[in-house]
């Protein structure tokens, strides 16, 4: 646990208190105990766990520490990530967890009772239909995802969240830069202006990461995102 401690100070500048430390113990504990029953996720174990999951789920703040939001949507959350560990990180934060599969929202919900996180929402559905709803569209300071689609695909399931001033982040791995150039003409469709792709280097990790992260310029067009499942069918290149 020192080693995790001392990883996120050398990656976001972050000094994580006791009670932090105990959060994201807990959350080790329930994410690999739940797997043992549904399919959370391919890392079950404890070093993959804290470098490949909760210290990839932290390095978002590299890019949001200037932007500063006070809200934040996390798109396909699956298990918590990255909304929960940056809602443990940063307990001021409203946060709201979307996905479409009912075991990972149970899993979540547990989860955020167990550890006591407060001003966090967890809502089944697509992303499709939830921007649609005046609650949710152009209401995030920050709407984020990890792993949940292709850029070109992503961007319209996650700017239509943020309001103008705003700011999206896609977590990307090795194909970050080309997926970045391939959804330039659907971010300044969704009203987005590409802001910087940042290069992430996590330990232990081979692997490249990035964090594409995008402005939000100006209010996205009614029409998007389009109806379910057609932004992955039919990308706008």
């Amino acid at each position: 646990m020192e080693n995790f401690r001392q990883e996120v100070f050398e990656l976001i500048s972050l000094q994580l208190t006791d009670r932090q430390v105990r959060a994201f113990k807990i959350y080790e504990t329930e994410l690999l105990e739940w797997n043992d029953r549904i399919n959370l996720t391919a890392i079950t174990d404890s070093n993959g766990v804290y470098t490949k999951h909760f210290l990839d789920s932290l390095s978002p703040l590299i890019v949001m520490r200037k932007n500063k939001p006070r809200s934040l949507i996390d798109v396909g959350t699956g298990a918590g990530f990255p909304g929960i560990p940056l809602k443990i990180a940063i307990p001021g934060l409203k946060v709201t967890l979307i996905d479409s599969i009912g075991k990972k929202i149970s899993f979540c919900e547990q989860l955020i009772a167990k550890l006591g996180l407060k001003d966090i929402e967890v809502i089944l559905g697509r992303a499709e239909d939830i921007a649609r709803n005046q609650k949710f569209r152009e209401e995030y300071d920050c709407a984020i995802a990890r792993a949940v689609a292709g850029l070109p695909a992503l961007v319209e399931y996650l700017i239509p969240f943020v309001r103008v001033g705003g700011l999206a982040i896609a977590q990307k791995g090795e194909g970050g830069p080309v997926e970045a150039n391939q959804a330039a003409k659907a971010i300044h469709m969704l009203g987005g202006r590409l802001q910087q792709i940042h290069h992430v280097n996590l330990p232990r990790v081979v692997e490249d990461r990035y964090l594409i992260s995008i402005d939000k310029v100006s209010a996205t067009p009614d029409k998007y995102p389009r109806r379910t499942g057609v932004p992955v069918k039919n990308p706008l290149f």
